[in-house]
């Protein structure tokens, strides 16, 4: 059963990551070298998320494919490297600084949270996964113990894309740079 810390981080992580980018406005001191670096780290987070959230059927199915073959956890995991990637982009190891002990303490407990509630849903199909696929870190080897792809699994879709409001992503990844590249031309 979660705790009840990992309770409160899951009802807090979204106001907390708005406080998050309240501080980013505030230590973000972009020059033109860290902000493409970054804007590139935290595009290759935005991918990875939009490429798991067209594989995932939130409460109907258990994800197996794709992102999902190599890491329990790709939206997660995207979004590390959008936050990551948006400390580079700001040059602001501070804030790199904060965000990583905000990730580790909010969403590690969030994903264990989560995996408690998964493996009450789908039993012993979520046990095998869990026991063949990495929680967070991908692996990039197919454990032969890996749950085969299920009839609903069938590649990624754009539908699933949209359901799972993946686009509010990808609008925060532009607001973020169009933010920097004004704040980098008013220096």
């Amino acid at each position: 059963m979660p705790d009840a810390y990992a309770a409160w981080a899951a009802r807090w992580r979204v106001p907390l990551g708005f406080v998050l980018g309240i501080a980013f406005v505030f230590l973000s001191h972009p020059t033109s070298s860290f902000l493409p670096a970054g804007a590139i780290i935290a595009f290759l987070g935005l991918s990875l998320r939009a490429y798991a959230a067209g594989y995932l059927e939130k409460s109907r199915e258990l994800a197996t494919s794709g992102p999902y073959r190599y890491t329990r956890n790709p939206l997660y995991l995207g979004s590390f490297f959008i936050g990551l990637g948006f400390a580079v982009a700001g040059r602001s190891w501070v804030l790199g600084l904060i965000f990583v002990c905000f990730f580790i303490l909010i969403y590690g407990p969030v994903m264990r949270r989560e995996e408690f509630s998964l493996r009450r849903q789908f039993g012993e199909a979520y046990d095998r996964y869990a026991n063949s696929v990495a929680l967070f870190l991908p692996t990039f080897i197919i454990s032969s113990n890996a749950p085969k792809d299920s009839a609903l699994q069938d590649g990624f879709r754009w539908e699933r894309y949209w359901r799972n409001h993946e686009y509010e992503a990808a609008l925060g990844y532009l607001c973020g740079l169009v933010f920097l590249v004004i704040k980098l031309r008013m220096r």
